[in-house]
């Protein structure tokens, strides 16, 4: 692909749907080596995944105390992966959001992640905050002492891939049958499970307009932009595809 002058305003996303945890690596691995290229500009992809645990770089044995037949057994992929971070689970309902960006500075792309996800929650009447003068293991958005995004980044030349899983309006159990975060005994939330106690709070009434997790989605694009200073340009997945293989989609290819 010929590059071209990228506007450094701009930040393409792209809502892909539901993609097979694999799908989307490979998706970003491309984006990655063009990004470095300056072939497109920084991107966010935001999408579902199918049931998966994904184990980061400084995952330890044990994590997934039944051993990984159990899980497999009722519907979840078990997938190894580059990004820092340990043990999470990925599923319907939760919103993932993985930013290919040109960004030197890792720490202050997780706090910009955080941050953006705070204030999103802060939007909807929900009280959390960042936890990341504790050390790695607690890097994310908490309520209180209760665990409702994941962050978990890799960096090549660079340039950045993975980021960050809110739980919206997903199942929560999967995560009870793991070790999350390598944190022992700590207590996944979501939007729906916080806003279910405060019945007059914005995101409970959003059927109209997609429900509570396309509302959310909005709002955390909205506050994402705003801190990275940019104009978001949203494109349809075929678009996506266009630009990232400009020959012609290959089979498997993400597309909606």
């Amino acid at each position: 692909m010929t590059a071209a002058p990228c506007n450094p305003t701009e930040l393409w996303t792209t809502q892909l749907g539901t993609v097979p945890y694999r799908e989307a690596v490979a998706l970003q691995e491309t984006l990655c080596a063009l990004r470095q290229r300056d072939a497109v500009p920084d991107v966010l992809l935001l999408l579902e995944h199918p049931p998966t645990y994904t184990r980061g770089r400084r995952s330890q044995p044990g994590e997934l105390p039944q051993g990984e037949e159990f899980y497999r057994a009722r519907g979840v992929e078990v997938i190894d992966t580059n990004r820092g971070g340990r043990l999470t689970y990925h599923g319907p309902g939760q919103l993932v959001g993985y930013p290919i960006l040109r960004e030197r500075d890792v720490l202050a792309h997780i706090r910009r992640m955080e941050a953006a996800i705070v204030a999103a929650l802060a939007d909807e009447g929900i009280g959390a905050r960042s936890r990341c003068e504790e050390g790695p293991d607690f890097t994310g958005v908490w309520v209180d002492d209760r665990k409702i995004a994941s962050i978990g980044v890799h960096q090549s030349r660079g340039v950045t891939t993975h980021g960050f899983a809110v739980n919206v309006d997903n199942d929560l159990e999967p995560f009870s049958w793991i070790i999350p975060c390598g944190l022992a005994g700590v207590q996944m939330t979501s939007v729906a499970r916080e806003l279910a106690g405060a019945p007059t709070a914005t995101g409970l009434h959003r059927e109209a307009d997609g429900g509570v997790y396309e509302h959310f989605r909005r709002r955390l694009l909205e506050r994402y932009c705003a801190l990275l200073g940019r104009s978001p340009l949203e494109l349809a997945p075929e678009a996506l595809m266009r630009a990232v293989h400009p020959q012609g989609q290959p089979a498997g290819a993400v597309a909606a």
